[in-house]
């Protein structure tokens, strides 16, 4: 197994990849080599047959505090471009298995970006979710104004950027942003079970399953209700299919082979 310097990785259940962010001293900023090595481990495990779904996380206190300000305080927007400062962060769109985030404390600016770019995000009771980059004169680079106001609406995505609105846990499973919230002392342990239940489905369907969810964000309601038909017709032509409508009506449990 790869080493890491920045990041740990571990496979904690059947079919379930973990990823954490590693760097304590700096409230897990996100800097080039963590997000380089962020995104190497995360495609290993999307290249791994037996890993079904994948779980981000960083600490109790923290998830990730944004990212690395020394990096960037006087950067040209030609280093910007030129070392790819966000375009890494678009590997995460070309992952073909679920992530979900498991966010723990504070999960700003970059760190809520990240947490966004994630399928799905279990959070613990003290999760706090904000974009403040504002405060530095800028905006969010890597998502945070596209995703936010898919996901929990223009007014408070706006709030969020220009005065630094920051939500609970609480309130961000009322607007939506995450799944469910559960005790700092099992938030972890929730999200792997929920990749373990996801990792034990149809590998094929849930890949299919997340590309069309995503899609319905990015097309117009009759091109996305198009693609859908067409992945789901595409079904039809795998084991998986044949196999988990025979166990349907034989009664029994059906037996994936990804094929």
């Amino acid at each position: 197994m790869t080493t890491y310097e920045h990041i740990l990785v571990e496979t904690p259940a059947a079919g379930v990849g973990l990823v954490r962010l590693n760097e304590p001293r700096t409230f897990n900023a996100l800097t080039g080599p963590l997000m380089h090595e962020l995104m190497s481990a995360l495609e290993a495990f999307d290249a791994d047959e037996a890993i079904g779904c994948m779980v981000l996380t960083g600490t109790p206190k923290v998830f990730a505090a944004g990212a690395d300000i020394k990096e960037m305080a006087q950067a040209t927007p030609v280093e910007l471009m030129q070392k790819a400062f966000i375009a890494r962060w678009e590997k995460l769109r070309t992952l073909r298995k679920p992530v979900i985030a498991a966010v723990s404390g504070y999960a700003l600016g970059g760190g809520c970006e990240l947490a966004l770019a994630c399928d799905m995000i279990v959070a613990s009771e003290t999760a706090v979710f904000g974009q403040p980059e504002i405060n530095l004169g800028v905006i969010p680079g890597a998502g945070g104004t596209q995703r936010l106001a898919r996901t929990v609406g223009k007014a408070l995505a706006m709030e969020m950027c220009l005065n630094d609105r920051r939500l609970t846990a609480a309130e961000a499973e009322r607007f939506g942003l995450v799944n469910r919230v559960a005790p700092v002392e099992s938030y972890l342990d929730e999200a792997i079970a929920l990749a373990a239940q996801i990792a034990a489905r149809a590998p094929l369907a849930v890949r299919l399953a997340k590309e069309a969810v995503n899609m319905a964000l990015e097309t117009p309601l009759n091109a996305g209700l198009a693609y859908e038909r067409n992945l789901f017709y595409a079904l039809f032509a795998t084991k998986d299919q044949k196999e988990g409508m025979a166990a349907f009506l034989e009664k029994r449990q059906p037996h994936w082979s990804g094929e």
